[in-house]
């Protein structure tokens, strides 16, 4: 009787954060601070882009699904961790729990997919400039975002319905938001199926995004180094280091909490940390990384930002 009220209660709860009894109200002002100033640099970036004629270009249309993303994992993961931190509720209805989960899941391959598209664009800008309007047409463009947000869509709804299929024993939320893997926890019975083509989606996003990231860069150094100009090598060095420092802290700290689930003696308080990094990084130094670090995005922020001072 006990199990059957569980099955059918939408009641969940999430795994509370420890603080110290005065800690609570400065984690929860300096996390808003990080929230608001990530989803400022992000929607800065997003306005900025879809506002300046001059930005409607292919490199800037697949970049501006980066702080559209960013927006969307930020949003979803912070202000309901901050909430439960302030009020000490931790609570949660399955439903929006399943939709907080499949939304910051779809934020999480959104990432490595988009900064895929974009390294392929930029080893198109740099190995061939002489043909780069030609192959990057806003039809092939339109292409590539329609197939990151479709691969992404289609492999985090078959992962989400598999987890559907199952009754729920339990109610506890093995983490401080929902994922898939602490929703799968809550399901009776065998859930090894679930666990393998988890596993297995979460292959198949780091093998596509990483064979993109490392085709692309390594053309881009070699054709930048092999012929001996500056400015071919300072582009190079601009365009590889910081997106590659960005996109492999956002693959060590995935890869390590999609693992931690899968073992016991994981530290959950180390756990929770990678988790919320996850959802606050990209966010932001994205913007900072790839809006200000490009010249031109930078040189029209500027424009505007002086425009304003001097009204």
């Amino acid at each position: 009787m006990e199990n059957l009220s569980i099955i059918v209660s939408f009641e969940l709860t999430l795994d509370p954060v420890s603080f110290s009894p005065g800690a609570k109200y400065p984690i929860f002002l300096f996390g808003m601070f990080i929230y608001m100033f990530g989803a400022f640099c992000n929607l800065t970036l997003l306005l900025l882009i879809i506002l300046t004629q001059s930005l409607h270009k292919p490199a800037y249309f697949i970049l501006l699904n980066l702080p559209l993303n960013d927006l969307m994992g930020i949003t979803f993961m912070l202000p309901k961790v901050l909430y439960d931190i302030v009020t000490e509720t931790n609570n949660t209805y399955y439903p929006l729990c399943v939709l907080q989960g499949f939304l910051l899941h779809m934020y999480g391959s959104g990432v490595l997919f988009i900064l895929s598209a974009m390294a392929f664009d930029r080893y198109i800008a740099i190995c061939m400039p002489l043909r780069y309007n030609a192959l990057m047409t806003p039809r092939v463009v339109m292409t590539i975002v329609a197939l990151v947000w479709g691969v992404d869509f289609l492999l985090i709804c078959t992962v989400f319905s598999l987890q559907g299929m199952h009754l729920r024993c339990r109610s506890h939320i093995v983490s401080i938001f929902c994922d898939n893997p602490s929703l799968v926890k809550l399901a009776c019975g065998n859930t090894i199926v679930n666990n393998i083509f988890g596993l297995f989606t979460s292959a198949i996003t780091q093998i596509i995004s990483v064979s993109i990231h490392v085709f692309s860069y390594v053309k881009i150094l070699i054709t930048c180094l092999l012929k001996g100009r500056s400015d071919a090598k300072n582009k190079a060095i601009n365009t590889c280091v910081a997106q590659l420092v960005i996109f492999i802290t956002f693959e060590v700290v995935g890869v390590f909490y999609i693992l931690s689930h899968r073992f016991s003696n994981v530290n959950a308080n180390l756990q929770k940390i990678m988790g919320i990094l996850i959802f606050l990084v990209p966010p932001i130094m994205n913007p900072i990384v790839y809006g200000l670090n490009s010249h031109e995005i930078r040189k029209h922020f500027l424009k505007i930002f002086h425009r304003k001072i001097s009204a």
